[in-house]
């Protein structure tokens, strides 16, 4: 709602009237400006003035901040003024539009609410004597100063310069000027309260002068900056106005508060010297730029990271052995080892707090809890956890960073995972250390051997940085599925810690108490809805599983609650319990057949064991004899490892032909082919030698090999058999075949320790030194006479 009043020229002043502050604007007699009223008590003033004489007092606040000012806190002179137009806003606020009637002074308030009401004092201009040429030439300068500013931009209207040219109150053309141009409330302020009118007019004078150095400097800039800079750098040249006027007028520019903090942030930090030093040459020349330099950018990216990362930021560790046991078990099933590695790690730090953090590689099948491991390993410590893969990682710079020379720069991944961490002793992962590449662009393992050595990480250089910084405080983890491809170099930097397949009865227990509670509650299931019994997750593991550890297992778990969870959810019913009756209504049809051994003793044919990344197998190896050159064919995908293996089988035979009762014209009459079943998949390792070895004697003397053992170990031209890896996998797999036997290496006879109790008594171990040995408890004589 918009009201209009009429100005009654001939007002009477009453010595009452409502009071309104004004934050930041001073009100002249006669000028007419418009008012944004806000405030409740303001509103109401305006109400009463508007049910009165339209008259009210305009006071300014000394301080502009305040949203509810006291008495105290306004200025003593204001302006009576009256209310030409008044709009009510929608949202309770008004907008009026005032004219200035007189100057006055607050003699004290006689209201504080619901609005102020002063008692009034009317000011007039103080008289003076009759006009001098002091005067004249005062008036004339003003009016010359008020029309060169409005010709170098000042939006000043032509209607004012006409009123201002045509008047000759000195008091009065002080305040038409004064409310034209841009005034501090201090000097607006300090211009109504000056009652005499000449020096009022000198005051303005003295402003406007300022005012239009002011426009002459900032024409200057114009001039100079467009000189500078072409069309296609407007905001270039915009922001080089601001900064010269800002610089001008005292004024802290973005830059330098950016500035500022970069070195708030330094203040904060445990910074090495060297470090310091860096950061310092480079907010100089940050500070001596201009801001909008592309070299700025890269520099403002670089303080950015050396500011983020956490310089002397440690989390302590939990130094409490029992605490950390209790997590560990909590989160893994067995791995005694490791948990062992890293309960005596705590108690050397917990006696000696300034030792070395252990560079450990976990080295294991795939699914057995290496990276998980690292993360309890985390918790159980106290510390933050950054897990970086390093799988096809080809480029150096992945590691070290790139030099910040180069465009879109950054450090290496390490510095990078760092400050994710906010840290400076995280548990630091690096998954797939076996997969690394390596081309044109460097070697990433290489450039690891600084990190991942004790004795040289406490100074390690990111290229990005260019400065050192300590990574010795790190506890960095490794995982692997095979050292084979891992260079010595880098290998020996770390502690190996060899993680082996999990039997069967570990997986049931990870299955019972980690497995099946965390897929129930994933698929928003509870234990009243799903059951699983023993007998369901052993044939889950053997039937629809085959790995060494645990990820199938947990896909398969995940299904089955998948369909109890559509069961639930359409009604179908609210508990399930799965038994191995039933689980093919679940899981379909059977995908794994277990390996079965051989039904009977047969001519060339022998069991082997063989180790692969995703745990054992057992390995049927196949001879045959037929009429030719003495020629010996290999099949099945072999590696060059494996033929030399099966080449050596046949020369000892040879060398020992007699002792074996092998007649020589064999080897110049028949053609031998040997053969490893499941050709489609590569093969290869010096572990079958003494199997292929069994299978050319049986074939060449046409005795038959033991179908209930199995065997396993490398051979020599001398006869005698070499140790092997991955004894635990291979057994493993011989009792899920049904073995009852198995040859293995004497020198691997320790290492039977490492397997598991209840799989050592279901198995009968023949250790063996040499391939006589060997032959004899596994080949059956042909009569009574043994070899």
């Amino acid at each position: 709602m918009e009201q209009e009043f009429n100005v009654d020229r001939d007002l009477e002043i009453p010595e009452l009237l409502p009071v309104i502050p004004t934050r930041d604007l001073a009100v002249f007699p006669f000028i007419i400006v418009p008012l944004s009223i806000g405030r409740d008590t303001s509103v109401t003033a305006v109400d009463a003035a508007l049910a009165g004489n339209r008259l009210l007092v305009l006071v300014g606040q000394r301080d502009p901040s305040q949203e509810d000012p006291g008495n105290d806190d306004l200025h003593r002179i204001g302006t009576v003024a009256t209310i030409m137009r008044m709009l009510k806003l929608p949202d309770g606020r008004m907008r009026i539009l005032v004219q200035g009637v007189s100057r006055c002074s607050v003699e004290y308030y006689t209201l504080d609410k619901p609005y102020r009401e002063a008692k009034l004092l009317l000011l007039g201009d103080l008289d003076q004597d009759a006009e001098g040429l002091e005067e004249q030439a005062l008036m004339r300068n003003v009016k010359s100063l008020l029309e060169r500013s409005a010709s170098m931009g000042r939006p000043i209207s032509s209607e004012v310069l006409v009123i201002a040219n045509s008047m000759e109150n000195p008091g009065r053309l002080a305040d038409l000027v004064s409310s034209n141009i841009d005034l501090k409330m201090h000097e607006s302020q300090a211009i109504l309260e000056e009652l005499n009118p000449n020096r009022r007019l000198k005051l303005v004078n003295e402003f406007l002068s300022r005012e239009l150095t002011l426009l002459e400097m900032q024409q200057q800039i114009n001039s100079q900056a467009r000189g500078e800079m072409d069309r296609t750098q407007r905001d270039f040249y915009l922001r080089q106005q601001l900064k010269v006027i800002q610089a001008e007028l005292g004024e802290v520019n973005e830059l330098q508060e950016e500035i500022s903090a970069y070195r708030a942030k330094i203040e904060k930090m445990e910074i090495g010297e060297e470090a310091l030093t860096e950061i310092e040459k480079q907010l100089k020349r940050l500070e001596n730029m201009h801001p909008d330099t592309a070299e700025t950018g890269l520099i403002r990216t670089y303080l950015d990271w050396m500011t983020d990362l956490p310089w002397g930021k440690y989390s302590k560790d939990s130094l409490n052995l029992q605490r950390t046991r209790r997590i560990l078990d909590e989160d893994h099933f067995g791995l005694d080892d490791i948990k062992e590695r890293i309960l005596e790690f705590l108690s050397v730090r917990k006696l000696n707090p300034k030792t070395k953090n252990p560079i450990l590689c976990f080295v294991g099948p795939p699914g057995v809890g290496k990276t998980s491991l690292g993360r309890s390993i985390a918790r159980a410590l106290g510390r933050q956890f950054v897990r970086l893969s390093l799988g096809g990682v080809r480029d150096e710079a992945e590691v070290r960073g790139h030099r910040k020379t180069y465009v879109g720069a950054l450090p290496g991944r390490i510095v990078q995972g760092i400050a994710q961490a906010k840290t400076m002793n995280p548990v630091f992962v690096m998954d797939e250390v076996d997969k690394i590449g390596q081309d044109f662009r460097g070697d990433p393992s290489a450039a690891l051997l600084e990190v991942l050595d004790p004795e040289q990480n406490d100074h390690f250089r990111d290229h990005y940085l260019g400065v050192p910084f300590d990574l010795s405080k790190v506890m960095f983890i490794l995982t692997a599925n095979s050292l084979d491809t891992i260079q010595p170099a880098f290998r020996d930097r770390m502690e190996i810690v060899e993680l082996s397949s999990y039997t069967m009865q570990e997986k049931l227990q990870i299955a019972v108490r980690h497995i099946v509670p965390k897929q129930i509650k994933e698929h928003g299931l509870s234990k009243s809805h799903v059951t699983f019994q023993r007998d369901a997750l052993r044939a889950l593991i053997e039937q629809y599983t085959r790995e060494a550890g645990l990820r199938n297992m947990q896909r398969e778990i995940g299904k089955v609650c998948r369909k109890v969870a559509r069961k639930v959810a359409e009604g179908e019913g609210e508990s399930f319990r799965i038994r191995k009756s039933n689980l093919k209504s679940y899981l379909g049809v059977i995908k794994n057949f277990p390996d079965k051994r051989l039904k009977k003793p047969r001519v060339g044919v022998v069991v082997g064991l063989a180790w692969t990344p995703v745990g054992g197998e057992i390995l049927i190896v196949e001879a045959s004899q037929m009429n030719g050159t003495g020629r010996l064919t290999l099949t099945g995908q072999l590696g060059d490892v494996m033929k030399e293996s099966a080449q050596i089988a046949l020369s000892l035979l040879r060398s020992r032909a007699k002792t074996y009762k092998i007649d020589h014209e064999l080897f110049k009459t028949a053609d031998i082919h040997v053969h490893f079943p499941e050709g489609a998949i590569p093969k290869d390792g010096p572990s079958a030698g003494i199997t292929v070895a069994t299978a050319l004697l049986s074939i060449l003397t046409g005795r038959e090999v033991r179908c209930e053992i199995a065997m396993t170990g490398e051979l020599t031209l001398r006869g005698e058999v070499l140790a092997i890896g991955g004894l635990k996998e291979k057994v493993l797999a011989a009792v899920r075949a049904g073995i009852s036997e198995i040859i293995i290496p004497r020198m691997n006879e320790p290492d039977l320790e490492e397997i598991p109790e209840e799989i050592r008594a279901k198995v009968r171990f023949h250790t063996v030194r040499d391939v006589a040995e060997v032959l004899k408890l596994a080949v059956l004589p042909k009569d009574s006479t043994g070899i």
